[in-house]
Order: C-alpha cells, then structure tokens, then sequence
C-alpha cells in the first residue's frame, strides 16, 4: 500500500543499544536521496525521520527517536545536538567580588568526527582526502546545516577511517544529527566508574518513576502527536545489565498508554563487558532471563540479538562469519553486524510499494503465545558477481548460509512455527536461471520464473510445512564512512565475490554496499534457548552467590515467579504444538 505514511518511533535503551542504533541510523542516513528530481527510492524515509524547521527556518530532517544512556556517556555529544542552538546573552553578575573559572578541557574529537565538524563549519578537510572534480561546499546557518551537502562531501572524500582504536562511545561515529528531544540522560547513575553502575534488574525497575518517566513521556508526546498514522514502537533495550529492568517499565508503559500500537523489542547483548567477573556474570545471565520474560509480556515480540554464543554464563564461542574478518569483543564491529541484520529484517514495514505494517510481521510470529522469537542472518550473503540467485543458493544445498545472530542454533530438524525471511540488496543481479534451449535445470529452483518464489522454494525444502513470508528488496544497505572495513579481501566493492580472489599484498578496496540475508524464527530451538537459561539461573543459589543482586528492590518470590513464566513461555514451543498450531492456522 503506498500513500500513507505509517509512522515509527524508534527508543534505545543502553550504551550496546546505541551502539547498534548509530550503526544502523547511519545506514539510514546513507539511503536517503534529497534531490527532488530523482525518482523515490524503495525505503519510505517519512516512516523513520521527522522533518521540522530550526528557530531560523530552515527545514531538518531527523530521527524520530528518544535515546537513553547514563551520565558520561556522551563525551563530544551535546545532548541537546547543535540543529536548533541560539545565541545567548551573557548573563549579568551582581556579585562583585573576585571570580576565579575553571575550564575544563574538552575531550578530543577523533578523525571522523574533526572532518564533520569541519563541514558542518562549512570548511573542507586536506584536499589531499579529495577524490573528484569541483570543489565542495557546505552552506551552513547558525542553527541548521545542509545534510545533503554534508552526506555527499563525505562520500566524495573518498577517506577510509580507522576507528578501532578511538572509539570509545557510539556518539564517536555518530554521523547525523539529531533532534533537542532525542537524547535523555539518566544522572542517577554512571557510565563508568566503580561506583553508582546500573547493574541490575531491580534497578532499571525502580529508575521509570518520577522525573525520568515524566522526562520520557513528554519526549514521546512530542514525536507520537505529530504522527498521523502511527504504527508502532521499535525497542532496542540492553538485556544484560539494569537497562533491562528499564526496558521491562518502558515496554509496559507504551502497552498501556498507546494500546492498539506494534511494539517490536529487541535485546542487545555484547560478547563481551568491560566489568567482567564471576559475580558480574550471574548479574548478566539474571538480568537477561528476567529482561526476556518481562519484555516478551508487554511487547509484540521479543527477539535477543547477540552475537555471543550462548546467553549463559559460560557460552560457546562467538558467531563466525566467513567473509567477515571482525573483531567480535569490539563494541564498535558487533555493533555494526547486528545493525546490517536489523536493517534487514525491519525493512518490510518501511517499504514504499507493499508495505506491511509492523502487527503482520508479529502476528505471523507469536501465535500461541510464542512471544520471544530468534534471528538468523548471513552478513554478507555469499553470492558470486554475475552469477544468479538459484546458483548462489544451490551453494548451500546441504545447509543453510545464515549464522545465529539470538544464541539460538537451530536444530535442522525442519521444525518451525513461523519464518519471515528477508533478502536485501542484489540489484543488478540475476534473481532466476537463464533457461538454455537443450540444457536440463540443475535443481528445481532454476524452475522458478522470479526471485521471491527461488527463494521461498529454497526455505521450503528445509522447512517443507512452515507458514513463510517472503521479502526481496533489491537496493544493497550502504556503507558510508565511518562503517568499519571488516571485510574480506574476496569481496568487490559492491559486497559479491569476485571470480578470482585478491593477490597477495594487493592495496585494501573499501566494500560501498553488501547483500543480506535475514530470517526471523519462531520454532521449537526457541522453546529449548528459554528452557536452558531458566534451568541455569534455578539452579544458583543467588542469596549466596549474588545477594547484592536482591539488594536493589527485587525481591526473592518476584524472581522465583518470574523463573516460572520463563519455564511456562519455553513449554509454549514444544514440537508437539506443532500439530495444534497448524490447527488453529485452519480455523
């Protein structure tokens, strides 16, 4: 359906939170096209951003978001962004004593954000960066700058940055603007430090009460009034510290304020924590059992995404992707993975022609009261430049291509509730078989006559009886700068396979796009996930391992009650429901 504009408003819930959301806002803000001559893309912006006018006049276009974060969080970042800043009068002193000032040093900026600002001031960085004809140049009011300008000078420096090192908060690579309202800082407690840490459930729970939830209800007044037809809340909520307590309030408070609305919850959790201990690990492994039931109860769905191996305290090694060569202990690079999954697997209702709204994707997932869901993901899918869909897809005739991106392996037994698979980004390519006069196709999938039906004949012979949704979206997510170059040196610049790979000591190429392959699962590998993380924080004994955990507003037979809705949730995917599910689906 196009013509409405079915309006989102996005929320983040913690520092990993934010990490992924300024990846996956940055890919955003890279598909957008201000030229009014150019045909309208694909992706339906309005949904996302917002547009309104600086005290000057002058037209912005950002986010419709509200991010959350503790004190010391930001670092360059004002919190109130530069969009709309006014020039102040000095203010008058009576006193006429002796004034002695203290300055404090700013925090130095690293090389990405030095080159914005020198845009945004409408300067150009060395020349030596240059790479095409013309000069660029940024006009910039006081209170609003030209993002057009700024995006395409950006991408004609042509720079590649390194950022590994200099990296220490999201806002560090955060490459657009945002509005007054986005940020909301919690001053309760610190971002780093030993001491005042948001480190537990009970925490969060108690932190949505007074003056932060009245900050965060007049912040969501501001972006849901001025929507027109609002679908629904995107939620990305750190799952393994006291964010997911906060989470727990944020996602009851928007069922019961905005009833009616889509709430898709999503549950961050790194690989790896800077607080890492023995006692630290009980904390995360709790906090992410309570945080999934809680969530799941007050959401459409639920999904974890991680890219650790398991959510317990000891988990597998993390997840390997073959054309990745990514550092998965780094904020900055298991950020922008999960971004690339994300960007994926919410395009169907950002779509311009054929959108489905947000309700049709959880509806076809959480019938039966199978909230929590699990994602899966091939970043970037494998697929040979000139080659076709069908070959690309008979590579894997013996497996699936796509990796666990929600600790949740899957147990290639067929066995599946609900599937909504999503493949992004093959323009250009052949999406079927060109049938050769004489020559028998090799698989049945080079029977198929349009991309949508090789792929889902592909789902279908490993999932031969699950309910499918089926999504291709030609356009490839983009990668700008500063997006790390972690990718391997086979890949040409457009993320496909070269036919024959790099020679040795060949100059890096920067990889501009990437094709990729989504799936959201609801199946029984669900149901066993919820069963061994319930069964793992039963059998500790928190009042003598973790007393402090119980300290901090949660109490015993709370956390007792909520173990038994985790065990009660995991029963709801048994293969045996299977039958009974497909039943329902007939009546």
């Amino acid at each position: 359906m196009s013509g409405i504009c079915r309006e989102v408003v996005t929320l983040h819930l913690g520092h990993y939170s934010n990490f992924i959301g300024t990846h996956w806002w940055n890919l955003q803000d890279a598909g957008l096209c201000y030229d009014p001559d150019s045909p309208p893309g694909e992706l339906q912006s309005d949904v996302l951003f917002r547009e309104g006018r600086t005290l000057g006049g002058q037209v912005t276009y950002t986010p419709r978001l509200i991010a959350m974060d503790l004190k010391g969080s930001l670092q360059t970042l004002r919190q109130e962004g530069s969009l709309y800043e006014t020039e102040h009068e000095d203010a008058t002193f009576t006193w006429e004593g002796q004034i002695m000032t203290h300055k404090e040093s700013p925090t130095s900026k690293n090389s990405f954000l030095q080159d914005l600002n020198s845009l945004d001031m409408g300067s150009f960085p060395a020349q030596s960066d240059f790479s095409g004809p013309g000069h660029c140049s940024v006009t910039r009011g006081k209170a609003a700058v030209a993002m057009e300008t700024v995006n395409s000078c950006l991408d004609r420096i042509q720079k590649s940055y390194r950022l590994e090192g200099s990296v220490r908060v999201w806002s560090d690579f955060l490459r657009i603007h945002l509005h007054p309202r986005t940020i909301s800082v919690i001053n309760q407690f610190n971002h780093d430090g030993e001491s005042e840490r948001l480190e537990a459930f009970g925490q969060g729970e108690m932190l949505l009460q007074r003056s932060v939830l009245e900050d965060l209800e007049d912040r969501l007044h501001f972006f849901t009034e001025e929507c027109d037809y609002l679908q629904g809340f995107q939620v990305l909520c750190d799952l393994a510290d006291g964010f997911s307590g906060l989470g727990s309030k944020v996602t009851e408070m928007l069922q019961d304020s905005y009833g009616g609305r889509c709430i898709l919850t999503w549950g961050m959790s790194p690989v790896s924590h800077s607080d890492k201990s023995s006692i630290k690990d009980v904390f995360h492994m709790i906090n992410s059992a309570l945080g999934t039931v809680s969530m799941a109860n007050h959401s459409s769905f639920f999904c974890p995404l991680t890219l650790r191996g398991g959510l317990g305290r000891r988990p597998p090694p993390p997840v390997n992707f073959p054309l990745l060569n990514y550092d998965p202990t780094l904020w900055y690079h298991s950020s922008a993975v999960l971004a690339l999954a994300l960007d994926a697997m919410t395009v169907s209702y950002r779509l311009r022609q054929n959108s489905a709204p947000m309700w049709h994707l959880s509806d076809a997932l959480t019938a039966s009261g199978r909230k929590v869901v699990s994602a899966y993901g091939s970043v970037p899918f494998p697929m040979m430049h000139g080659s076709c869909l069908p070959d690309a897809l008979d590579a894997f005739a013996n497996g699936l291509p796509w990796k666990p991106l929600s600790a949740c392996p899957e147990l290639g037994d067929g066995c599946c509730f609900g599937q909504s698979v999503t493949l992004k980004g093959l323009e250009g390519q052949s999406l079927v078989s060109p049938l050769l006069p004489g020559i028998e196709p090799s698989s049945p999938l080079h029977y198929e006559r349009c991309g949508e039906d090789v792929l889902a004949t592909y789902i279908q012979q490993h999932y031969p009886s699950t309910p499918l949704a089926v999504q291709l979206v030609p356009s490839p997510s983009k990668l700008t700068a500063p997006f790390p170059q972690m990718f391997s040196p086979d890949l040409s610049s457009q993320g496909f396979l070269q036919n024959q790979s790099a020679p040795a000591g060949s100059a890096a190429h920067s990889v501009s796009s990437v094709p990729v392959l989504t799936s959201l699962q609801s199946s029984p590998a669900v149901g066993l996930q919820l069963s061994e993380l319930q069964k793992s924080c039963a059998a500790l004994d928190i009042r003598r391992m973790a007393p402090s955990f119980l300290s901090h507003g949660l109490e015993f037979s709370e956390l007792t009650e909520a173990m038994e809705q985790l065990g009660n949730l995991a029963h709801c995917y048994r293969p045996d429901r299977l039958q009974s599910s497909s039943d329902d689906d007939d009546d």
